[in-house]
């Protein structure tokens, strides 16, 4: 458990065997950022470093965030307030209901507000934070998500966590990265550090209309990745299909996944393998972004 901003947990690069990769020819090895920590976890932990040490050096009481009610990023920066001393205040979608995740973040400390869906869908209107920066004068205020150009930055970080690893595997280099974009922040920061030595594939968990490839665009510029869709039909919508798929994955290799991104994006990625999309002896790195807790919203 990491216990001080600047010590950076390492995640492990495993090989990822499965039968639709081997029929394909590809060589595929996971990131496993849901194993750096128990409670900040996956692509959470990166995204938001860089904001805690904003907030460090300028002497934040507090960090304030939005989300929804299973959220990872919200479940993250409760435990990370607790661990290193802020207190913490999270903005929700709708209106007040408990879940595991809710339930977590009021047992780490978290203070919530319940915004319903009119008043979340105003968060990207300009003085949206004003009247929250008056009531919590002084405190640290992070985009959703863990978003922004420090939490691309935060990111970059990963990158360098697989290229120490590749030996191991015996791969002298690889082809391209694989991931799940539920912002687009984790993906803009492996393509701020690939700047285009390796291609960056993008697995969009969320409908066209969250704004992932502008919020890439403004991070990254428009070359190093290509975004494939992956929502199946919404924001956290999840079906047999899916699920069985998780399950058949699951037993193959003995990675949890969870079905609002990774269990999306590695779906994804089988229906881009089969229709032809990487040419045999390809090697990928496919990212798992942790978020485990969040299973519970519809196990």
């Amino acid at each position: 458990m990491t216990t001080h901003l600047q010590d950076l947990p390492q995640a492990p690069l495993q090989p990822l065997k499965l039968p639709w990769l081997a029929t394909a020819g590809i060589a595929a090895a996971i990131l496993r950022l849901d194993l750096i920590d128990p409670l900040i976890s996956g692509n959470k932990w990166f995204k938001l470093r860089h904001h805690l040490q904003q907030a460090q050096q300028a002497g934040a009481p507090g960090l304030i965030s939005l989300g929804g009610n299973h959220s990872n990023h919200l479940h993250a920066l409760a435990a990370a307030g607790k661990r290193f001393g802020f207190a913490t205040v999270g903005l929700l979608r709708g209106h007040p209901q408990q879940t595991p995740t809710v339930r977590d973040l009021q047992a780490l400390g978290m203070e919530l507000h319940w915004l319903g869906y009119g008043g979340y869908r105003a968060r990207h209107q300009d003085g949206f934070w004003a009247p929250w920066q008056a009531r919590y004068a002084k405190w640290h205020c992070i985009p959703e998500g863990g978003g922004g150009l420090a939490g691309a930055q935060g990111c970059a970080v990963i990158v360098e966590q697989a290229r120490v690893q590749l030996a191991a595997l015996g791969w002298a280099d690889y082809d391209a990265w694989w991931l799940a974009a539920g912002t687009g922040t984790t993906l803009a920061g492996l393509v701020l550090a690939e700047a285009g030595a390796h291609g960056v594939h993008g697995a969009l968990a969320v409908p066209g209309d969250h704004g992932v490839p502008e919020t890439v665009t403004a991070l990254a510029g428009t070359r190093g990745y290509q975004l494939h869709e992956a929502c199946r039909g919404g924001f956290a919508k999840v079906d047999e299909q899916l699920l069985a798929f998780i399950a058949e994955t699951e037993a193959h290799t003995g990675v949890p996944l969870e079905a609002l991104y990774t269990g999306k994006a590695l779906l994804a990625l089988r229906d881009q393998v089969e229709a032809g999309l990487f040419a045999p002896g390809t090697r990928l790195i496919f990212l798992h972004t942790g978020g485990l807790q969040g299973r519970r919203g519809y196990l």
